[in-house]
């Protein structure tokens, strides 16, 4: 699979995040599964792409041409596509990627996972989309959800389209094995069909 994985590049994070991306590249690589990424050489996501190549993974970078410099740009990527904007390289790593998993991270990544989860919600994917966090760096992110569904803002089969795990080897798993199908539409949507 190609896993595209959402981190952080903030540098002033603690390493407890940047050894968990290490890990997971070198869990990605020890399955055989190709990294999709930002392009950036540092923090988390320069730790997941170098822990995957010192496992023998191939890597793909994909970073907007404005982030060059700001991200440190990952020169030792398999294969690295410069987008012209930052709405091309998202739309690149999704359609490059198999599955999705997002690590710690901050406003960025919030934006990476919300995007995705939301289009597989509505049915514009069926790739699945899961969240590694051991930390419970998220934590208030998933109490707020769950409020959302109590409140009725948000179906329990849109909530349930994303996988939360706190161990690696269960996020990879579910990764490989995906995840439910995306939520039925409710009386009153529109489905087409092919």
């Amino acid at each position: 699979m190609n896993i595209c994985v959402y981190c952080a590049s903030s540098a002033e994070i603690d390493p407890v995040h940047v050894a968990l991306a290490t890990e997971t590249g070198a869990a990605l690589a020890r399955r055989g599964h190709t990294l999709v990424s930002g392009g950036g050489s540092v923090s988390c996501m320069g730790a997941v792409a170098d822990g995957a190549r010192a496992g023998g993974a191939r890597t793909i970078g994909i970073i907007p041409r404005a982030l060059l410099a700001l991200e440190v740009t990952d020169e030792n990527a398999d294969e690295l596509i410069v987008t012209g904007t930052m709405r091309e390289r998202k739309a690149l790593m999704d359609d490059r990627a198999d599955g999705f998993l997002t690590l710690p991270g901050g406003l960025g990544t919030l934006e990476e996972l919300l995007e995705i989860w939301v289009a597989r919600v509505l049915g514009m994917h069926a790739k699945p989309v899961v969240v590694l966090d051991p930390c419970g760096v998220f934590t208030h992110l998933r109490l707020l959800v769950d409020s959302l569904v109590d409140s009725g803002f948000v179906r329990v089969a849109a909530r349930d389209a994303m996988i939360w795990a706190t161990d690696l080897e269960a996020a990879l798993d579910a990764l490989e094995a995906g995840v439910a199908p995306p939520p039925a539409p409710t009386a009153g949507e529109i489905v087409e069909s092919d």
